[in-house]
């Protein structure tokens, strides 16, 4: 060994960066100032927190006085009670708008089967039903305007609902004139024979209306020709009358 000569002096090892940092940092050195400070705020702290705690609804309700307490009662009871007059009136309300919607819709189901009955009248709508065929075959060219007029009488009198004969229909203000033999104009329509009459209604009833003595049947007979009827469940009137406005006559509206 080496022994140390007088006036040496011992030295210690150099400390790294971090260990300077760390000598530095801890323990640490708080001072009276800082202690205060602290102290004051861990007091300002329970101090918030303490009444944020007292702030809750619970907390104000618990703590109110009785007439408080009656006050607020009253006025939730008067919230309730407004809330369930607007409840029932907009109950009310729906009641009344489905009650309309419904009439609404009744209204106009009535209003279109209406229209198809009195479309059925006046030749401005095709009908399917039940009915009776005629064909009235006239070689001779005896049968006249005025035959076809008591055949189609005699189908309306038997409850006839519609009635088309060849392409023409058939409606109240129809009319016959002859035109030539073995023809006849049909509201201005010429129509030669043979004639078919299709007749929707009863098919029993237009069929015993046509062939009573004396009726329709006897009489082309009389006249050289042949009447036929078929009945049948789904005859079709598919000629239609153009539909036209009135010049002079208006509706009027009570």
């Amino acid at each position: 060994m080496t022994e140390q000569q007088p006036g040496e002096q011992s030295r210690e090892p150099e400390r790294t960066g971090r260990q300077r940092l760390a000598a530095a940092l801890w323990p640490p050195r708080v001072n009276r100032a800082q202690l205060i400070v602290a102290v004051l705020l861990f007091a300002l702290g329970l101090g918030v927190a303490f009444q944020v705690r007292t702030n809750t609804p619970a907390n104000q309700l618990r703590g109110a006085r009785q007439d408080d307490l009656v006050r607020i009662l009253d006025e939730v009871d008067a919230r309730q009670q407004s809330l369930d007059q607007e409840h029932q009136q907009l109950q009310s309300t729906l009641a009344e708008l489905q009650t309309s919607s419904n009439q609404a819709k009744a209204a106009q189901a009535q209003t279109q089967q209406k229209e198809q009955q009195l479309g059925v009248l006046s030749g401005t709508v095709a009908a399917t039903g039940p009915g009776v065929t005629l064909t009235v075959k006239d070689p001779g060219g005896n049968v006249q305007a005025a035959m076809l007029l008591n055949t189609l009488e005699e189908l309306r009198a038997a409850g006839a609902e519609a009635v088309q004969i060849n392409n023409v229909r058939v409606v109240a203000g129809t009319w016959f004139n002859d035109v030539a033999r073995g023809s006849v104009s049909i509201s201005g329509t010429t129509v030669s024979q043979p004639y078919v009459f299709t007749a929707i209604g009863n098919p029993q009833d237009l069929d015993t209306a046509l062939n009573i003595p004396g009726g329709v049947v006897q009489s082309v007979d009389r006249d050289q020709g042949t009447a036929t009827v078929v009945k049948g469940q789904s005859l079709a009137v598919t000629a239609l009358i153009p539909l036209s406005t009135p010049d002079y006559a208006h509706t009027t509206h009570p």
